[in-house]
């Protein structure tokens, strides 16, 4: 098996540079069929920051228009107050309902994009090569659709509207204090850039470390994954404490990371409040001291003199200039953790899909005097249809001959782990494959499958070389019984259907039969109607490969791979399986692996591998005759360690 990374350790610098532009339109593009949507948000929103601008200015004219001359009448009238009052109340209830409605349809725009993207992600992991999944831990890539996915979700459904709502605020605000006072917005702005600096240098610190986050975290699903799928050998093995050990290094690394960004995200908060409340108590200090001085206030309407509703009006349009800015900065953290966790979705889209330029495809056939020709019945009868560039098409039977010539691979470049392995599988066949674990034997089978693409020399399959057969046609021909065995939440019908879906009930109870696995089925509680969930714990290791082995009976194919797949069966229950595997095997061509030797001493050749190279083959008398390393494996113990 290929090796599996720990995950990269990037630099500051590199992760940053994976926070790119690139990645933000990528993501937007998603969100393209809500354009009326986010249309009507943007409207939302604009109307909520004109509607908090308002009200802060309708605070200089309530003062000084209405409370302050009345503060002078003796007889005061309330009425002209009521009446602003009232407007104030109209003003604040649009802003609110504005908000409420921007809000609950960037609910829907954010889970209608993150469906989109899951439904990609899923769609394009079907398309990723065996390879992909060898070399990234499951719970890695359940992190993609997890934690990944979460921060999106709360960046589009809160920080993206809430950043466009302060700049809109933002924008109105500034404009509005320069018709109250320009004096009191030049040192506002003075202000601002020293806060501005401030900023700039805890959110520099926090962004590389949020994408450390987010690799760790995946790194520690993975391992928590793989620990929970391993608690029997841990604990047979008493490996706990390595195990705890190992989980504290990771889980140390992601805590680092973890605290370290959110350190200085959540210090970012309380900086900008303090400096918000600072910067109140300075302008009103300075808008009293000019007011006290007389010093004419330049406006853009022309110049005036500062009153008491300008200075109060002023202050709070300076909280609600300063509160947008506060706000933007503690979603900072969320936007830079998103686009990592988006770096991250968008590495899985672009990894490379198992490739395919194979034209031979398989079809029903029948014979007729001799001659094939394509049907589009089932006929039990198999074809590969070859098109050929004159625009003809030649048909051969699939009668499982296979042929492996000169075969050299390896997983990586460095390191070749089968030499020069030449075989010939006869239809009918039945070739085994012994030798100790790391020969070769299943690497074989999946250079079969195409799992994984031979480094050097030829596989042919009906004389076909298997480069030119579209690969879900190849593996179509071919039956795989595992010794790990993988059964779905549904019933044991639905479970043996998997292997051919266009079966019916009957050909499926007929697969069952030919396993022998009728038998424990119909006493289940509802027989074949029995509903499995968590991979079949309810039922025995025995059990659960006998169901497999009849979902690949029921697809019936002309080649059959079986790795070890009786090793999970006691040695009665085997002799049981034995008859079945006998009958399931007639007439087709299969490949056995076996560290059990007496599962493999009817084959008709022996193939013996040490370190991917073929050390002896011949049926198994012949190899007792040779007394070479199978006659030394079978007289010294029946199971290959």
């Amino acid at each position: 098996m290929p090796p599996r990374p720990n995950g990269p350790r990037l630099s500051m610098k590199e992760s940053m540079k994976q926070l790119d532009k690139k990645t933000l339109f990528r993501l937007l593009s998603y969100m393209k069929p809500y354009r009326l949507h986010l249309v009507f948000v943007f409207i939302c929103i604009a109307v909520s920051a004109f509607a908090s601008v308002m009200s802060s200015l309708f605070l200089k004219s309530l003062i000084d228009d209405y409370i302050s001359p009345l503060l002078l009448e003796s007889n005061p009238n309330f009425s002209g107050l009521l009446y602003a009052l009232l407007q104030m109340a109209v003003i604040y209830v649009i802003g609110a309902f504005s908000t409420l409605f921007y809000n609950r349809t960037m609910a829907v725009v954010s889970q209608g994009t993150l469906k989109k993207i899951r439904d990609e992600m899923f769609e394009h992991m079907q398309t990723l090569p065996i390879k992909f999944f060898d070399t990234h831990t499951h719970g890695d890539i359940m992190s993609f659709y997890t934690n990944d996915t979460d921060t999106l979700r709360q960046m589009i459904s809160q920080s993206i509207p809430q950043t466009l709502s302060s700049i809109f605020t933002v924008v109105s605000v500034f404009c509005s204090m320069l018709t109250l006072s320009i004096w009191l917005t030049l040192f506002l702005i003075a202000f601002l850039f020293v806060m501005f600096k401030i900023v700039g240098k805890v959110t520099a610190k926090s962004g590389s470390y949020f994408v450390r986050q987010q690799q760790s975290l995946g790194n520690v699903n993975g391992y928590i994954e793989e620990m929970i799928n391993g608690q029997k050998v841990i604990k047979v093995f008493c490996h706990e404490d390595k195990t705890k050990v190992e989980f504290d290094k990771r889980n140390d690394d992601l805590f680092t990371n973890a605290s370290e960004a959110n350190k200085f995200a959540n210090i970012l908060g309380p900086i900008m409040n303090a400096l918000g409340y600072f910067l109140y108590v300075l302008i009103a200090v300075l808008g009293g001291g000019l007011a006290l001085a007389g010093v004419p206030n330049l406006t853009l309407t022309g110049m005036g003199v500062m009153t008491l509703g300008g200075i109060a009006s002023f202050l709070q349009l300076s909280r609600s200039f300063v509160m947008p800015i506060s706000q933007v900065t503690q979603q900072i953290s969320s936007i830079i953790m998103a686009m990592a966790g988006a770096s991250r979705i968008f590495s899985l889209l672009d990894a490379e899909s198992e490739k395919d330029e194979g034209y031979v495809t398989l079809v029903n056939a029948e014979k007729k005097n001799g001659v094939l020709t394509e049907t589009d019945k089932h006929t039990g009868l198999w074809a590969w249809k070859h098109p050929h560039k004159d625009g003809t098409v030649t048909y051969t039977e699939l009668t499982g001959h296979v042929e492996l010539e000169d075969v050299d691979f390896g997983y990586t470049p460095e390191k070749t782990v089968l030499h020069d392995i030449t075989l010939y599988a006869e239809p009918g066949q039945k070739v085994a494959f012994v030798g100790a674990t790391g020969a070769g034997k299943t690497t074989i089978t999946n250079l079969i499958n195409r799992f994984y693409d031979i480094s050097d020399g030829k596989i042919r399959y009906d004389g076909i070389n298997i480069t030119k057969i579209k690969k879900p046609d190849l593996r179509r021909s071919l039956g795989v019984v595992l010794q790990d065995v993988n059964l779905f939440t549904g019933t044991v019908m639905e479970n043996i259907r998997y292997g051919k879906l266009d079966a019916t009930d009957e050909e499926c109870i007929a697969a069952a039969k030919l396993a022998n696995a009728d038998g424990f089925i119909r006493m289940l509680p509802q027989g074949y109607d029995t509903v499995l969930s968590g991979d079949g714990s309810g039922l025995s290791q025995g059990q659960r490969q006998l169901i497999s082995i009849a979902r690949a009976a029921v697809a019936d194919p002309p080649v059959m791979i079986l790795d070890e797949a009786t090793s999970s069966i006691d040695t009665r229950t085997e002799a049981i399986v034995q008859s079945g595997m006998d009958a399931l095997m007639k007439g087709r061509t299969v490949f056995v692996i076996a560290h059990r030797l007496s599962t493999v001493q009817n084959s008709d050749v022996i193939m013996v591998l040490d370190h991917g190279h073929i050390i002896e083959r011949g049926s198994h008398r012949d190899l007792i005759a040779q007394k070479g390393t199978y006659y030394r494996l079978y007289t010294g113990a029946f199971e290959l360690e």
